[in-house]
């Protein structure tokens, strides 16, 4: 009964994300500014709805979507139709524990370039979290992305 969508964007040298949420509960549905900025612990979310901002300390750390240092490789796999350049990727598979969030991680990315193609985490506090991602852009085409939405500062 919960779904959510977003468009991420994603400085992991600064630790900062922006999402703009979708949020489906059950019938509910409502709509969010989040911007993350782990590298001065604050959180500001912006219900689209409402217009009401919360800015709030960020009490969990900054979770990377690419693969954990101390994760280990535990194979890959080929998606799409093998041997026809342009129709395939190949991805790699890596599971770990993030020892300072008491989480199981596992996860998959492309070869050779690394690109998150789906990350999942479990912990006590959350249950599964997973993650796909699509239509990544590298790279951070708007840097005022990161600027807190003016409804924050009403």
């Amino acid at each position: 009964m919960f779904e959510e969508r977003s468009k991420v964007s994603y400085d992991e040298t600064n630790e900062r994300v922006r999402i703009i949420e979708e949020i489906e509960i059950g019938e509910d549905r409502d709509y969010y500014d989040v911007l993350y900025l782990h590298n001065i612990g604050k959180e500001y979310r912006l219900n689209f709805k409402t217009r009401q901002c919360n800015v709030t300390q960020l009490t969990r750390p900054f979770r990377p979507f690419g693969v954990p240092p101390d994760a280990e490789f535990e194979g890959s796999a080929t998606l799409g139709v093998s041997g026809l350049p342009g129709e395939f990727i190949t991805i790699e598979n890596f599971a770990g524990y993030l020892q300072r969030e008491g989480a199981r991680y596992f996860g998959f990315v492309t070869s050779p370039d690394c690109y998150p193609v789906q990350t999942n985490f479990v912990s006590n506090d959350t249950g599964l979290v997973t993650m796909s991602f699509f239509d990544i852009n590298v790279g951070i085409t708007d840097p005022n992305i990161f600027i807190p939405p003016p409804d924050c500062f009403k």
